[in-house]
């Protein structure tokens, strides 16, 4: 058995019934719009992108080590870089 084929509405119906007919190529079944008789474009729904995972905090407990001094190490020298030395 061969496919069925895709529903053609001219460009007046298509306005008609818009709402229909966006609604049943929601649920797959697409549908072309013609004038003249001629297909001008053919309506699909959007596909999702797959859902990103989840990102989990906490998930490296315990592998990771942040020194006590985190905020201030090498302070001295960020000075340094931003302001220069006293003796310039």
């Amino acid at each position: 058995m061969g496919k069925p084929s895709m529903q053609t509405v001219n460009i007046h119906e298509a306005k008609t019934n818009l709402s229909r007919l966006i609604a049943l190529a929601v649920k797959g079944e697409p549908f072309i719009i013609a004038k003249a008789g001629k297909p001008l474009v053919k309506v699909t729904a959007i596909e999702e992108p797959p859902a990103k995972p989840l990102r989990k905090l906490g998930f490296m407990k315990g592998q990771i080590q942040v020194p006590d001094d985190f905020d201030t190490m090498m302070q001295d020298e960020i000075e340094e870089m931003f302001y220069g030395t006293d003796n310039e």
